[in-house]
């Protein structure tokens, strides 16, 4: 018999999904002149993006972590890597059909599939893989440029190229409609599992059960992240053009 999700978890990736989609629901207004704003380098933007991701990608280490503590066996984590996968393909093949200089070859869900599992594979440090996490965002924050000029420099290595670039030590941002880099992002994953394994060995009198409505809705919308995910672009673009916006 399986056991039972933990809301609270599911209620926050579902939180993470509705801002995702009022997100990309004023990039396409954008992008059919609806409305004018600079996505790329206005703050109100660009924090924004940063702060969904890094929500997604701490619920995923959470759910990894969730997972681990269970017993889960790496033949279940390899079909759900696989479906994981299987979908990043079908984005890059989407993009690529609507945005042939620019498509997606490492985006979300491209990233989530290395980190997720480098994850598994660090998941026996438990609480020490939140100190993985930090260590990795603060070199990439101090030094990612320098890595990638060093790099460069002793082994000929172009890291802003498409071959390289996926690491995240760069110089320069990709062209790409979406970029998400295994570095420091899987700094965030691991915190997000770390953050969870902490909560897990915690004492605690209750369950993890959540009150009120809306966050029961949240809930049950994070258990279908994925389909979410691949679906929700399609709805959007379909709903403003039969309300002929973009036409």
């Amino acid at each position: 018999m399986s056991r039972p999700r933990i809301d609270d978890l599911d209620a926050l990736r579902g939180f993470a999904m509705v801002w995702m989609t009022v997100f990309h629901l004023c990039f396409d207004l954008n992008n059919a002149r609806v409305i004018q704003q600079n996505f790329l380098q206005d703050p109100l933007w660009t924090w924004q993006r940063t702060l969904i991701l890094s929500l997604f990608l701490c619920c995923a280490g959470a759910g990894q972590a969730v997972a681990f503590e269970r017993g889960q066996s790496w033949r279940h984590f390899g079909w759900r890597w696989l479906q994981i996968a299987a979908a990043a393909g079908l984005v890059s093949a989407g993009s690529w059909v609507m945005f042939p200089d620019s498509f997606i070859y490492f985006g979300v869900l491209h990233g989530m599939a290395v980190m997720l599992l480098i994850t598994r594979l660090m998941a026996p440090l438990g609480l020490g893989c939140a100190g993985v996490g930090l260590l990795i965002i603060a070199i990439h924050l101090i030094a990612g440029g320098a890595l990638s000029a060093w790099a460069s420099t002793q082994w000929g290595l172009d890291m802003n190229g498409r071959s390289l670039n996926w690491l995240g030590w760069i110089t320069r941002l990709p062209r790409t409609e979406d970029y998400v880099p295994l570095f420091p992002w899987l700094g965030v994953m691991l915190l997000g599992f770390g953050a969870m394994q902490w909560r897990l060995r915690r004492p605690r009198s209750g369950g993890f059960a959540l009150t009120g409505a809306l966050t029961q809705y949240l809930a049950v919308l994070g258990r279908w992240s994925l389909s979410y995910y691949l679906l929700h672009q399609p709805v959007l673009l379909g709903l403003l053009w039969l309300a002929g916006i973009g036409r």
